[in-house]
């Protein structure tokens, strides 16, 4: 038995509908995989991309700069949050560092919120170095959406629509417990995307740009 990696993009369409726009079925989530599945997808005509929102997976930050360097990147504000927990030295004070966090994502804007942001480095510069440096480091690059109208950035600043399509496709996946090879297990992941990008494309809009015009 082999365990394979589902690679999925997700993208918001001129008319504001959400649609899946490619997936691969991969023995990992090695470079290599990720960049072939990206090049796929600029070859199919994927052009217009003004912000690619994911997590910091090292293979898929490696790929994306290959193939998509010159397009701004924000990193998942909820998968910041939870890696910023390996760096509190007490498990009392994760919920004050989740809270401080949450301010500055929530800022009305980039300079205010790095403005806080500067603020908690320095209040946990002794009681919490390495967090400090940490923040410092990684906490900017969740603050890419304040680039985009303030309607857009609680739908674009993470990946949970995307960690919710993954999961209904685990569910799915679960009845069959076992593919006998790659190729069936694409046709059944395929089929379970398609029937929610369906649903998307015909559903309601997802971004108003007509409300930002």
């Amino acid at each position: 038995m082999r365990h394979l990696a589902v690679l999925v993009a997700v993208g918001v369409n001129s008319a504001g509908k959400r649609e899946i726009l490619g997936v691969s079925v991969s023995l990992s989530e090695h470079e290599v995989h990720w960049r072939v599945f990206l090049e796929s997808l600029q070859q199919r005509g994927l052009g217009g991309v003004q912000l690619i929102t994911s997590d910091d997976h090292a293979g898929l930050r490696a790929a994306r700069l290959a193939v998509f360097g010159g397009i701004p990147w924000q990193r998942c504000q909820f998968h910041l949050q939870r890696n910023a927990q390996g760096y509190v030295p007490h498990k009392d004070m994760q919920a004050e560092v989740a809270d401080d966090i949450r301010i500055i994502f929530n800022a009305p804007d980039r300079a205010t919120a790095e403005t806080y942001l500067a603020k908690t480095v320095q209040k946990y510069q002794h009681s919490a170095s390495r967090l400090a440096q940490w923040l410092a480091t990684n906490i900017p690059e969740g603050l890419t959406v304040f680039s985009f109208p303030g309607a857009f950035r609680r739908l674009l600043r993470t990946t949970n629509g995307v960690e919710r399509l993954h999961r209904e496709v685990r569910r799915r996946a679960r009845v069959v417990s076992i593919f006998p090879n790659q190729a069936s297990c694409l046709r059944l992941v395929s089929a379970v995307l398609n029937e929610i990008s369906e649903e998307w494309l015909t559903g309601r809009t997802y971004i108003s740009f007509e409300s930002t015009s």
